[in-house]
């Protein structure tokens, strides 16, 4: 269970969009304060979330074995979604959305027109929704039957490495910050270019593992 978990939290952590912003964050003028403050609306998102999913399946009764084809249908409709996230990235035409951003039209200009503290925190909570991944890393840990520290602990770890492509950062800033900024402004260069891609290949690589193993499932392999 807490393989399988991690391994899909793992998967949704891979946020370019996320890292981008956290490098706004720590270049503005309060940046200690304005990136713990996006790091605690990361955090509040994917906690609610977490529960709320968990209690959503266990309440429907996914994780009872008389409820294995739903459970696995759950799955294949996860991967499908995933898939279908896969190919809209793939197919976004790039110099457009570039063009909103130059005018400040698009999603990301918006939030980090001013950046400060409010903004900061709404734009963790905004980022953070969540994903095929992270409803399917939940769903792991809500249809197991463990007990309750185990499902405990391996909810924690889900929120904990969803989440650690923001409070990674903020760890090496409070410890280095000239190193961090270098680091994560040479990182975000390479993002810039390649995030697109980097995005569309978790979400084809989580698509397929939820499909195949919704359909190996359902089909009683």
């Amino acid at each position: 269970m807490i393989a399988q978990a991690s391994g899909f939290a793992l998967l949704a952590a891979i946020s370019p969009t996320a890292l981008l912003l956290m490098a706004v964050f720590l270049g503005s003028a309060n940046p200690r304060k304005t990136a713990l403050l996006y790091v605690a609306g990361a955090l509040v998102m994917t906690v609610v979330m977490a529960v709320t999913v968990l209690v959503v399946l266990r309440a429907t009764g996914l994780s009872q074995p008389r409820e294995h084809g739903p459970r696995y249908g759950l799955r294949l409709g996860l991967g499908i979604l995933a898939l279908a996230g896969a190919v809209i990235v793939a197919r976004r035409r790039r110099p457009a959305a570039d063009q909103d951003d130059k005018q400040g039209r698009g999603p990301m200009a918006r939030i980090v027109a001013r950046p400060g503290p409010r903004t900061a925190f709404a734009a963790g909570v905004l980022v953070f929704a969540p994903s095929a991944a992270f409803i399917a890393a939940v769903q792991a840990v809500a249809t197991a039957r463990a007990s309750v520290q185990a499902t405990t602990l391996a909810l924690v770890l889900v929120v904990i490495i969803s989440a650690l492509i923001v409070w990674l950062p903020l760890l090496g800033y409070l410890a280095a910050p000239d190193a961090t900024s270098r680091r994560l402004k040479a990182l975000n260069g390479w993002l810039r270019a390649n995030g697109r891609a980097l995005l569309m290949g978790a979400l084809g690589v989580c698509g397929l593992v939820l499909v195949v193993n919704g359909s190996t499932g359902l089909a009683g392999l």
